[in-house]
């Protein structure tokens, strides 16, 4: 399972957004989440999906904007679920929290944490975070683009609906990295899918050997 916690940067001196956030996640992927979206803790929200492009998208939509500080765990959720998120647990929810902690020190306040098979994480955030840095450099005029030819316009199209010639356009997508973007949603989708499916095969690393004797002899 997927697990989202993001909290909201500098929320001490800036208007909530928690509660436009959740209505606008709970809108648009009720039918991919577990279990509705929900406040923690006054300034965080978290969400739960088993679905790895709905993770990805989550992540995506979060980051877009510099406002949130977004952890993603992976692995286990005890089950049954509750009825609402805050209270659900497992492994996924401790790799989250631990997640969204480095986020709020990492330059592209994104994390990515599994409490078993830490490899396959790490390898996601490092993607992720590529694809995140070449988004923090894209313009206004770069996002405008992107925004159409993601609703299913093609770059022609969405350069007349901008009014701009096909060569503008198709250099406008070549300096927002539109097509480096679309290429590696699918690649990316696939490696969170393995990450999170790893944790099931994979031992728990607080009951290793080396683990537990650096326990007993702090």
């Amino acid at each position: 399972m997927f697990v989202i916690t993001a909290d909201q940067v500098d929320s001490r001196r800036r208007a909530d957004i928690v509660a436009p956030a959740l209505e606008t996640i709970g809108d648009r992927f009720s039918a991919h989440l577990a279990l509705p979206p929900d406040r923690n803790a006054g300034d965080e929200l978290q969400a739960l999906t088993a679905d790895a492009a709905t993770a990805l998208e989550l992540i995506l939509i979060l980051t877009r904007e510099g406002a949130w500080s977004v952890g993603l765990g992976l692995g286990e959720v005890r089950l049954p679920l509750p009825e609402n998120t805050r209270e659900a647990t497992g492994d996924a929810f401790v790799a989250a929290r631990t997640a969204v902690g480095r986020a709020k020190r990492a330059p592209a306040r994104f994390a990515v944490e599994a409490l078993r098979a830490g490899e396959p994480a790490a390898d996601a955030e490092a993607l992720l975070t590529l694809l995140l840095t070449l988004r923090e450099g894209r313009t206004p005029a770069g996002w405008e683009l992107f925004d159409l030819v993601s609703s299913g316009l093609t770059q022609a199209e969405a350069g007349a609906r901008l009014g701009i010639t096909p060569q503008s356009a198709s250099d406008r997508a070549r300096a927002a990295g539109l097509r480096v973007e679309l290429a590696a949603i699918p690649a990316l989708t696939r490696l969170l899918a393995r990450a999170d499916a790893a944790q099931a095969d994979a031992p728990d690393a607080r009951n290793a050997p080396d683990a537990r004797d650096a326990q007993e002899n702090a």
